[in-house]
């Protein structure tokens, strides 16, 4: 079982998981101010379940919380843009690095067979969504790396606050076939076992992702 295929057991569980959907696709707003008795109202819970399910999302970065304010979805701002992509592109660098040594034959098969499945998408729709999880380019890299600490990190620490930025700012235009063309070339350059390309290749990706994401921010 990978690190995002959770399946939900408790009412807290369920109410973390929609919650954090809900936030990472923009149905709450970002900044949204979080009520813990109106939310309790909506998802049919108690306030227990709902303030546990907050300290979750809190962990997950997409929610902060301050004494005597109360809880608000994190905003969209071209700072934190460009401090997490930042962190982003030095530690998916690493992961990278790693996982031109780490993954295995088949793990690289699957993930070139990946790249496939997309290319009709990218070069007929001009779009490149990817979902969580293991249909997700960067997860399986991360997840390559065999870094339990790194994979902590950016799976269970960051990787959310990540899809936040990526799924709100979208992908449009000519970065989305330049950005799939990135993804080939790292693939190669991990299939390669050349671990310090990959390394170049994933930290140029990101910055030029991040250059894309803030002109659409500031836009």
């Amino acid at each position: 079982m990978t690190f995002l295929d959770q399946q939900p057991v408790t009412n807290t569980d369920k109410t973390f998981l929609q919650l954090r959907k809900e936030i990472v696709e923009g149905e709450i707003v970002a900044g949204t101010k979080l009520s813990e008795p109106e939310l309790s109202s909506t998802y049919k819970v108690s306030r227990a379940v709902i303030r546990e399910a907050l300290n979750r999302l809190e962990t997950c970065h997409l929610v902060k919380s301050k004494a005597n304010v109360g809880a608000k979805v994190v905003s969209l701002s071209h700072q934190g843009l460009v401090e997490l992509y930042q962190v982003r592109e030095s530690l998916e660098g690493m992961a990278a690095r790693l996982a031109a040594n780490s993954m295995s034959d088949d793990e690289i098969k699957s993930l070139t067979k990946l790249l496939e499945t997309q290319f009709d998408t990218v070069w007929s729709d001009e779009t490149y969504y990817q979902d969580a999880g293991d249909v997700d380019f960067h997860y399986r890299i991360i997840l390559g790396s065999k870094n339990s600490q790194l994979i902590s990190v950016l799976i269970e620490g960051l990787y959310h606050l990540v899809r936040m930025y990526r799924v709100q700012l979208g992908m449009s235009g000519p970065r989305v076939t330049t950005a799939f063309e990135e993804h080939k070339n790292i693939a190669q350059a991990i299939s390669n076992r050349d671990g310090d390309l990959a390394e170049m290749l994933m930290r140029r990706h990101i910055a030029y992702t991040r250059k894309s994401l803030e002109n659409k921010l500031t836009s």
